[in-house]
């Protein structure tokens, strides 16, 4: 049996610690989607459109991953794809009971649906979207923290900014 799982996240930008997990969930199912939360209201600093291609130049390789957008319910998507698992990351212990509570929400929605939990590689445990955002907006270096088709948008937007 193949089993097909799902890794949503609104991925804004992607980082090395979401490669690293896809390349990893990649290896554990059959086949893995990696869904894009539409989320407006999150302000996110790229369009849809551009974390699509950015995730979908990252993971190229990997021929069991594809890239796909979705709202509403996780759940219900997960259900259209025909997926039995969700993976969730969790950096630290703070990510914990957030990801706990939900995965007991997904449970009582989609009791067919698991949640499987993946750390990052210890490199990748304290980065996080909001900061290499917060970081290279203040003129930091998030070299090695995003992947280089990444960090070349970060500094074409903030360029343009």
């Amino acid at each position: 049996m193949t089993v097909k799982a799902l890794y949503p996240g609104t991925f804004d930008p992607p980082t090395n610690g979401h490669v690293d997990l896809i390349t990893r969930g990649s290896k554990l199912f059959g086949h893995l989607t990696v869904a894009i939360l539409k989320n407006p209201v999150k302000n996110p600093l790229f369009t849809l459109e551009e974390r699509v291609e950015m995730l979908t130049e990252a993971t190229g390789t990997l021929g069991n991953v594809t890239i796909a957008t979705f709202d509403g319910l996780m759940v219900e998507f997960a259900r259209q794809l025909g997926a039995s698992a969700v993976l969730r990351g969790i950096r630290a212990i703070s990510d914990y009971e957030y990801e706990f509570q939900m995965a007991l929400m997904n449970r009582r929605l989609a009791p067919e649906i698991e949640t499987v939990f993946l750390q990052p590689a210890g490199r990748y445990s304290f980065v996080s979207s909001r900061m290499v955002k917060d970081v290279f907006g203040a003129g930091g270096d998030v070299t090695g923290l995003v992947p280089p088709n990444v960090l070349k948008r970060l500094r074409g937007r903030m360029a343009k900014s």
